[in-house]
């Protein structure tokens, strides 16, 4: 394809330099990146990737409990060499009903290493409540085609035949989706304007009043169930471009908000308006005209409902149409300032589990983070905030995401578990926030504990693809380090337990962790190098770590009892690695 025939998708996918070494999986990582706004993927990566050969016809087991959602995905990618072809292989959709029966219903003993930790853990997600969407996908870079749709068909049915033997909840959604050329289009489209749908709608109000600031203005009124019903039908989840999150769904059980929701308007629909917060909706253009009868007539240009997708996802499922009495209030928003139309979004999106660091970046603890971090070479930090659509289209090679940076403190500071199982909750929780973000934290410990993470996941990844290449075999000690890292949350618990070892690895007693860095002056990428020898010298022992893992990273007495055991064979280990250590001391400093 000529440079200057390329799909805009197709340009940032190859400007993507962090996803280099990753083979055709990282054509399934942008996929992640621009459906779910992901910015980390290189930590999303060392998680969620199989590493081929064996892997059950599945190359992305993606598990994310903060959104709810859980993606398996199989990719194939034309080699540039290859001839072209007008739709991708039909067969490789149609093994994706292997990889589900694989994930789900097989014995986890009968299957490979290199998929059984992902799969136990898949279903414990499940059973236990924690997913509320599973989607399969077929990503390539070539047309879609119905062929591919055809098995598409199928592999749904089994795997919603799957889930049912899985748990009682069988009402759990599967959406399976070609994703290829037109759907990458699409995609990428949508990441660069919050407003997806552009019609020009009108609707009826009893009445309303306007609100005016500086490069912003709105009308706020109560709208009826109806209208809200008949956008949800006509375009679907494209209403919520602007929302973080899609309609998660209606499960039937008391404690399920959308459930309520719906009852709510099922049965006592002209109580729905006290009973709700409201609607929260972007739009290009508004213009309220009053009628003869008194009543006024919205004329508006471009529709995204920011907040109340939940409410609109379960008026707009409901079996009919609620009464026209029904209604419920909302505010239309209109800016042409970018950056005021962003923090609407994101001010708006106010759910703890989806931006729960938004809400710490205007804090004291935030702000000197930030101010600290612009004076330390090739690094970048936000401070609490996950960045726009454009982070998960074009990667910003020295940020440092705000998410990960709290999984590696977390991490350094012993707490495997909150970093692999509670990476919002870093951000939510008072009491967790404040341990790792106080004022001890330094942007240089930061980057300190980056690093160290970074490191870590390096050598997963380069393990996983030497294992894929079938060029060089592993040797013994490789093949015992890859068993360790198939095992998700092993990266995180690794780190744990090298940072448990620092005092030995110092040759000093370490008062405050949160003192230690590698200096004012020293980039994230700079960090990572430092912790090379170390991070070599000590993954041999990771085996010894393996105790830690029951349903993947849970049982904290299980995790402490491993480290303890790690600890003690670093000091009996420490006299053969002293130049490393030594070495290592020397770039470290414990200055505050």
């Amino acid at each position: 394809m000529a440079a200057e025939n390329k799909p805009a998708w197709v340009s940032a996918f190859e400007a993507r330099t962090d996803l280099d070494g990753y083979g055709s999986a990282a054509l399934g990582l942008f996929a992640l990146a621009l459906r779910f706004n992901l910015e980390d993927l290189e930590t999303v990566a060392a998680e969620s990737l199989t590493e081929g050969g064996n892997d059950k016809k599945c190359d992305i087991v993606y598990i994310d409990r903060d959104d709810r959602i859980a993606v398996i995905a199989q990719t194939y990618v034309r080699p540039a060499n290859a001839k072209p072809k007008s739709a991708a292989p039909a067969n490789k959709a149609s093994d994706l009903n292997a990889a589900v029966n694989w994930l789900l219903i097989s014995d986890p003993n009968e299957l490979p290493d290199s998929i059984r930790f992902s799969a136990i853990e898949l279903r414990e997600a499940i059973r236990n409540g924690e997913i509320s969407k599973l989607h399969i996908w077929y990503v390539h870079n070539l047309a879609e085609s119905k062929n591919v749709a055809d098995e598409l068909k199928v592999v749904e049915a089994s795997a919603q035949t799957a889930l049912k033997s899985l748990t009682s909840k069988s009402d759990i959604p599967v959406h399976c989706l070609e994703v290829g050329q037109d759907q990458f289009a699409e995609w990428y489209s949508d990441t660069q304007s919050p407003i997806l749908v552009n019609d020009a709608i009108e609707v009826i109000v009893d009445g309303g009043f306007e609100e005016k600031g500086n490069e912003w203005d709105a009308y706020v009124t109560s709208i009826p169930l109806q209208f809200l019903r008949s956008q949800y039908l006509k375009h679907s989840t494209k209403l919520f471009s602007a929302n973080v999150r899609d309609y998660l769904g209606s499960i039937s059980s008391e404690n399920n908000v959308n459930n309520g929701i719906r009852k709510t308007a099922e049965a006592d629909a002209l109580n729905f308006w006290p009973y709700n917060n409201g609607l929260t909706i972007l739009v290009n253009e508004i213009d309220p005209k009053k009628l003869k009868n008194g009543r006024i007539k919205l004329n508006i240009s471009g529709i995204s409902i920011v907040n109340g997708a939940q409410t609109t996802g379960a008026i707009g499922t409901l079996r009919s149409a609620p009464p026209k009495e029904a209604k419920v209030s909302a505010r239309f928003i209109r800016t042409p300032n970018t950056e005021i139309l962003y923090d609407i979004i994101r001010f708006n999106n106010s759910q703890n589990k989806i931006a729960a660091a938004d809400f710490r970046s205007t804090d004291s603890i935030q702000k000197r983070l930030r101010k600290d971090m612009a004076e330390i070479p090739n690094a970048q930090y936000d401070g609490g905030r996950r960045g726009g659509p454009t982070d998960a289209i074009k990667r910003r090679p020295n940020l440092l995401p705000a998410y990960t940076v709290g999984q590696a403190l977390a991490a350094v500071h012993g707490d495997a578990t909150v970093a692999y199982n509670k990476k919002s909750d870093i951000w939510a929780d008072d009491g967790l926030y404040n341990k790792y973000f106080n004022e001890h934290t330094t942007a240089r410990h930061i980057v300190f504990s980056f690093g160290l993470l970074r490191t870590v996941e390096e050598r997963k990844n380069a393990l996983m693809q030497k294992a894929k290449s079938g060029g060089e075999e592993l040797s013994e000690s490789e093949e015992r380090q890859l068993s360790f890292f198939r095992r998700r949350g092993s990266t995180f618990l690794f780190v744990s337990a090298v940072s448990a070892c620092l005092e030995t690895i110092l040759g000093k007693a370490i008062p405050n962790r949160f003192r230690l860095s590698f200096g004012p002056k020293t980039s994230p990428k700079k960090a990572s190098q430092n912790w090379d020898d170390v991070v070599d010298a000590l993954l041999p022992l990771s085996t010894h770590l393996e105790e830690a893992f029951t349903y993947g990273l849970q049982n904290q007495e299980r995790l402490k009892k491993a480290i303890a055991t790690f600890t003690s064979l670093v000091e009996a280990t420490s006299t053969a690695n002293k130049p490393i250590y030594q070495k290592f001391a020397k770039s470290v400093s414990s200055k505050v």
